[in-house]
């Protein structure tokens, strides 16, 4: 434990004390839970999300980052000397090593009629589990904290150790402990004597009715534990979802219902949301409390909460009909955020003006890049500048696209434009489909295609509207912005200028056509912010003189800038654009510590603006817990950034709301992240191998000779002789795919 409570140290120096208030949440509005108090945090097992499940880790995190009424989750399994350990499977192989130190030692049982085989509890003496360690049970999870050797803990030694402000037992299989001579009863009973428990759920009824008597005059709080609806209760042989009927019954002897969230918000086959069930209401009216289950930041939830957790926690807490008493979660961090920061916030409410809030590719989370559909989707969201890539068409109309490869937003490999498949090297790595080689005719005629940055994690962006969507050219974009009463500027991006020029393109002489034509010259519009990572670029538009925001984009991963280079970019921009890992670098996914590059830039007077922010929990650190909103508080807090660049605004309009940034003493769950801070936790041997810093970002990296004048030529099906930096010809070669090739291309898009 020294290392994590040296990591609690760190948060605690790192932040101020938490505010008294913390435990009772916010009173803005009365609840419509049972007795009208804030809803319930459990951590199941502790923070499982991250530690090992009922690990002293995971206890100990819950408590640090959770309200201070947070209820400790522990599923109790017997061992053969009738010993209650905490633990999350009655199959002991599922979160330790016993596999390996008792090789030979695994069983086959009989569990509620089904055949299991694996090591079981009922086999080993809590003398022989103490040379088994926990380790993380949920393979897509991190396993570098294992090496720990996490002991396994009775509940009285986790109570003497934590000393939690509640305790949950969860008790199951007792049938299959009775058949094993152990009494799951008597060992509640008598546990109940020397700690104190505060609730007792379990899915079998009978379990809960032969000890409710004994609970009656207690403060403990005995729950029924709905499984999956097709499941059968052991006891009555009848399935959960038909016992629903019968909450009258499990009144008298149960003061409350746990059921997975799909009771409550039920989905359809795809995802979707369906609308809400009465379950709530009809146990509230019989006098029952509900809990909610299965609420995990790191799997597939409902598309319709965009990836974001606490969007899905206020679902069902802060809607017009009901509120669940509590929820079980594995990122304990979430609810607690949820009920005390964003819970009842007025729609119409305001926030502070930082950070400013800029779109990437619209809602390009939500819908396809750079639609129509992204961009309203963005400006309802609470957007604050609308964003548009400009890539340029054969025919010279200046567009919005995330690309200049039509492959990467579009189904055009699946068209007869397939055969203009080329590879052009000073563009990209790789062949495409490039967008000066169609006219606009031809690209608006294409249908759209969401990214989907994520897809090796099996996680998909909103399939019912994969393709949803019409392509805009930039003019359709300025009218979409400005018709935004809401929105403060639009941000042009500017890319591959100086190649353009070459086949007789110019992007700057066509935007500012463009912005002269829908009005954005007379200072009456909302203002203007063209960004490129050429500084030609940027400096053709400062000798344009034109009232414009020019926005430096720095597209590597640096550590610092150096005085020099800082003082070159002022001169041609008034605000620059970084990665995320040039603030806070990362190794194998853990946050390795901070840079001092924002302070440096802001220091001189250039705002910084960061990309780009996914809500989708491998966008994020192990540091950022599975959470977009813990992500976005920690740049914004913890590094001070001017503004972040998501491609998921709603995420960022609810937290720039969230009433705890109101607060003096900021609470616990909405604190920045101590950079580096899970490092320190980790044991030698499981660190990650160290990494060679970032590069500086110096004047040479900043430098860039003028843009040249447009000169007549086309790429279309020919080869192309450019320039490489070290002054030699290369060739651009396009070459046309093979039928084979353009296949597979349509297979993946598909």
């Amino acid at each position: 434990m020294s290392k994590l409570r040296l990591v609690i140290l760190l948060f605690l120096l790192h932040s101020v004390a938490l505010v008294s208030a913390q435990g009772s949440t916010n009173g803005t509005s009365s609840w419509q839970t049972l007795n009208g108090s804030a809803p319930l945090v459990i951590a199941r097992g502790g923070f499982s999300g991250l530690f090992p499940d009922s690990s002293s880790d995971a206890f100990s995190f819950a408590l640090m980052t959770s309200l201070s009424n947070v209820v400790l989750w522990c599923d109790v399994q017997l061992t053969k000397d009738g010993a209650g350990i905490c633990f999350p499977h009655m199959k002991l192989e599922n979160a330790s090593d016993i596999s390996s130190v008792f090789q030979n030692k695994q069983n086959a049982y009989l569990v509620n009629g089904v055949s299991m085989s694996g090591w079981f509890s009922v086999d080993f003496t809590l003398t022989d589990l103490k040379t088994v360690a926990l380790n993380q049970g949920v393979y897509s999870r991190s396993t570098r904290f294992d090496g720990k050797r996490f002991p396994i803990l009775t509940v009285q030694e986790m109570v003497k150790l934590i000393k939690p402000p509640g305790l949950w037992l969860n008790i199951e299989h007792d049938v299959f402990y009775t058949q094993h001579n152990l009494s799951m009863r008597s060992f509640v009973l008598s546990v109940s004597k020397s700690v104190i428990v505060d609730y007792i759920s379990s899915p079998e009824m009978a379990f809960l009715r032969s000890v409710s008597q004994q609970f009656k005059a207690t403060k403990t709080k005995l729950v029924f534990r709905f499984l999956e609806k097709e499941e059968t209760e052991p006891s009555t042989n009848q399935n959960y979802g038909s016992l629903l009927n019968n909450l009258t019954f499990i009144k008298t002897f149960a003061s409350g219902i746990l059921v997975p969230k799909g009771y409550i918000w039920p989905v359809d086959k795809d995802s979707y949301l369906l609308p809400s069930t009465l379950v709530v209401q009809h146990a509230h009216k019989e006098g029952l409390e509900v809990f909610g289950s299965d609420f995990i930041n790191d799997i597939t939830f409902s598309y319709n909460y965009s990836y974001d957790p606490i969007a899905e926690v206020l679902n069902f807490i802060d809607n017009d009909a009901f509120s669940v008493d509590g929820v079980l979660s594995d990122f304990p961090i979430t609810p607690s955020a949820a009920i005390d920061c964003f819970a009842h916030i007025s729609k119409n409410a305001s926030g502070p003006e930082k950070p400013l809030i800029i779109s990437y590719n619209g809602a390009s989370g939500d819908y396809p890049s750079c639609t129509n559909l992204a961009y309203t989707k963005a400006i309802s969201d609470g957007v604050d500048v609308l964003d548009c890539n400009v890539q340029m068409t054969k025919d010279g109309t200046p567009i919005c696209l995330s690309s200049v490869n039509l492959m990467d937003s579009t189904k055009v490999a699946q068209t007869s434009f397939s055969s203009f498949t080329t590879t052009i090297t000073e563009v990209q790595t790789g062949s495409g489909i490039f967008t000066f080689n169609l006219t606009w005719e031809d690209i608006r005629s294409l249908t759209p295609a969401i990214s989907n940055p994520y897809s090796n994690f099996r996680l998909s962006r909103n399939p019912k509207f994969k393709n949803a969507g019409k392509l805009v050219s930039l003019s359709d974009f300025l009218s979409i912005a400005k018709e935004a009463n809401s929105l403060s500027g639009v941000l042009i991006i500017i890319e591959h200028a100086p190649f353009l020029l070459k086949v007789g393109l110019s992007v700057t002489d066509a935007v500012l056509d463009a912005l002269s034509k829908a009005g954005y010259d007379n200072g009456t519009t909302p203002r203007v912010m063209i960004q490129s990572t050429n500084s030609s670029v940027l400096k053709e538009f400062k000798e344009k003189k034109k009232n414009y925001e020019l926005v430096y984009r720095v597209d590597e991963n640096i550590r610092d800038a150096s005085d020099a280079t800082i003082e070159d970019i002022k001169k041609f921009a008034a605000s620059v654009v970084i990665n995320k890992e040039s603030i806070y670098p990362q190794n194998k996914a853990f946050v390795i510590g901070v840079t001092d590059i924002v302070s440096r830039l802001r220091k001189n007077n250039l705002p910084v603006y960061v990309v780009h922010f996914d809500n989708e929990c491998m966008a994020q650190a192990w540091d950022f817990l599975s959470d977009a909103t813990v992500e976005i508080n920690s740049f914004v807090v913890g590094a001070g950034i001017d503004g972040v660049i998501t491609s998921f605004p709603q995420t960022a309009a609810s937290y720039r709301k969230n009433r705890c940034l109101k607060y003096k003493n900021a609470p616990s769950y909405m604190r920045p992240v101590e950079p580096g801070g899970l490092m320190q936790v980790l044991t030698r041997d499981d660190l990650p191998p160290a990494l060679a810093p970032y590069p500086v970002l110096t004047e040479s990296d900043v430098a860039e000779s003028p843009l040249p004048e447009v000169t007549a030529s086309s790429t279309n099906g020919e080869t192309t002789a450019t320039t490489s930096p070290n002054g030699q010809p290369k060739i651009a070669t396009c070459i046309v795919l093979s039928n084979l090739a353009v296949l597979l291309v349509t297979i993946l898009l598909l």
